[in-house]
C-alpha cells in the first residue's frame, strides 16, 4: 500500500446511499494536498455525451449511481463532452444523492465543436462557462475547476496570466474549491506550475500512464514536490489497449497503432485479455492518485471495478511483460505530443484563410 492509501471508510461515506463493503474495499489515496481522499478508480463523465459512441441514458445515468454506491467518488466531466449534454445527464444522475456522497471536477476552456469557437481561454468566457456547468448539473459549487487541454491555448500565458487568476476569482466566490490544470504534453504541466501565481492543486493527463507510454513516471516527482494531485484518464489509451482497437480519429501514429494491435493479438493468443492488463499497469502506477476511466455501461462498470479487487495472476504479468519487451519497447515514440494541436491550427488556419479571401 503506497503513502496516502486508506481502507478506512472516506468522508464521502453516507450508510443510507452506499454499499458499505464495497466502499471497504476501495483503495483511497488523499488528492495532493486537498485533502480529499478519493478512490483509486474514478469516473470520466464523458461517455455521458456520447463521445465514443451513442448511449443509452437510463442506463448511463444508473451506471453514475452504481458506480458512487460502490465506493467511486470522484467524477471528472466537462463542458466540452457532448457539448453540455454530459453534465445535463450527470445532473439528472445526482439527483437525491447527497452531496456529501462524492466529489465533482469539471472544467473551462473547450466548447463547441466547430474549430473557430472550440476553444476560449478568456477569463469573461471562464467565468461564465463555470455558472453553465453548475446551472446543468444542478450544483452550488464544484470541488475542482480545470483548465482544459490548455495545449490549445495560443500560448500558455494566457493561461497563467487570465484563466488560472478568473479560476482564482471563483474559488473565492465559493463556486470552486479546488483548481487544476489537464493536457497531453506533459512538459506544459511544469511550465505553468512554475509560472503561475496561483496555486494550482492538480492535474490531470491522459494515456501517459499506460502500457505504451509511461512518460509520466518522469513527471511525478516534480509534481509530488509541488503537492500537486495526480490524476490519469484512459488506461486503455482510448482504445490503443483493446481487442476492438481505437477509433479511426485517434491521433497515435502508425507504428504506436500497429505495436499495440500486435500485443493486443499477442495477449489474446496467450488467453489474456489486454484491457484488464492495462488497467492494472495503470492502477499500479506509482505517484498517480486516481486512474480515471469512462464508459455508459453497467456490465464495463462492473469488469473496471472488479479490476481494482482482482490483481493479476503470475501469467498474466509474464504475458504483460513479454507483450511489452517484444512490442513496446521497439517504439521509436510512445506518444503524439503536438498532432493534435498542429492539425487544430492547419483547420483554424484555413477558415481564416477563407475569412480573409470574402473579405477581399
Amino acid at each position: 500500500m503506497e503513502r496516502g492509501e486508506s481502507i478506512s471508510l472516506p468522508d464521502t461515506f453516507m450508510p443510507d446511499f452506499h454499499d458499505k463493503d464495497a466502499v471497504l474495499r476501495m483503495p483511497y489515496k488523499t488528492l495532493g494536498q486537498t485533502g480529499l481522499k478519493i478512490s483509486a478508480l474514478s469516473f470520466g463523465a464523458s461517455s455521458l455525451g456520447n463521445v465514443f459512441r451513442s448511449t443509452n441514458e437510463t442506463e448511463g445515468i444508473e451506471v453514475v449511481r452504481e458506480a458512487l454506491r460502490q465506493g467511486i467518488n470522484y467524477i471528472d466531466v466537462a463542458p466540452w463532452y457532448g457539448h453540455g449534454l454530459a453534465e445535463k445527464v450527470l445532473g439528472k444522475a445526482l439527483e437525491g444523492i447527497p452531496r456529501t456522497a462524492y466529489y465533482i471536477a469539471t472544467k473551462v476552456g473547450r466548447y463547441q465543436p466547430e474549430v473557430d469557437r472550440m476553444f476560449d481561454f478568456s477569463a469573461e468566457r471562464t467565468l461564465q462557462s463555470v455558472d453553465e456547468s453548475l446551472q446543468r448539473m444542478g450544483l452550488d459549487y464544484v470541488d475542482v475547476i480545470q483548465v482544459h487541454d490548455m495545449e490549445f491555448a495560443p500560448n500558455l500565458d494566457i493561461i497563467i496570466n487570465e484563466t488560472l487568476p478568473a479560476l482564482r476569482k471563483l474559488q473565492q466566490s465559493g463556486k470552486a474549491r479546488f483548481i487544476g490544470i489537464t493536457g497531453y504534453p506533459l512538459k506544459n504541466f511544469r511550465t505553468v506550475l512554475e509560472g503561475s501565481t496561483i496555486k494550482i492543486d492538480t492535474v490531470l493527463t491522459y494515456c501517459r500512464a499506460c502500457i505504451h507510454d509511461s512518460g509520466l513516471r518522469d513527471y511525478t516527482p516534480f509534481l509530488k514536490e509541488k503537492g500537486v494531485g495526480v490524476i490519469n484518464a484512459s488506461p486503455i489509451a482510448m482504445g490503443l489497449l483493446s481487442n476492438r482497437g481505437p477509433p479511426d480519429w485517434h491521433p497515435a501514429t502508425k507504428e504506436i497503432k500497429d505495436a499495440c494491435a500486435k500485443a493486443a493479438v499477442f495477449c489474446n493468443d496467450n488467453g489474456c485479455d489486454i484491457s484488464r492488463l492495462a488497467m492494472a499497469y495503470t492502477l499500479g502506477f506509482p505517484g498517480v492518485d486516481s486512474t480515471l476511466f469512462s464508459t455508459a455501461s453497467l456490465e464495463n462498470l462492473r469488469k473496471n471495478i472488479s479490476s481494482v479487487y482482482n490483481p493479476l495472476s503470475s501469467k498474466e504479468e509474464e504475458i504483460l511483460k513479454e507483450a511489452i519487451k517484444r512490442y513496446i519497447d521497439p517504439l521509436t515514440k510512445c506518444h503524439w505530443e503536438g498532432v493534435e494541436v498542429e492539425e487544430y491550427k492547419r483547420q483554424l488556419q484555413g477558415i481564416h484563410n477563407q475569412g480573409s479571401f470574402k473579405l477581399g
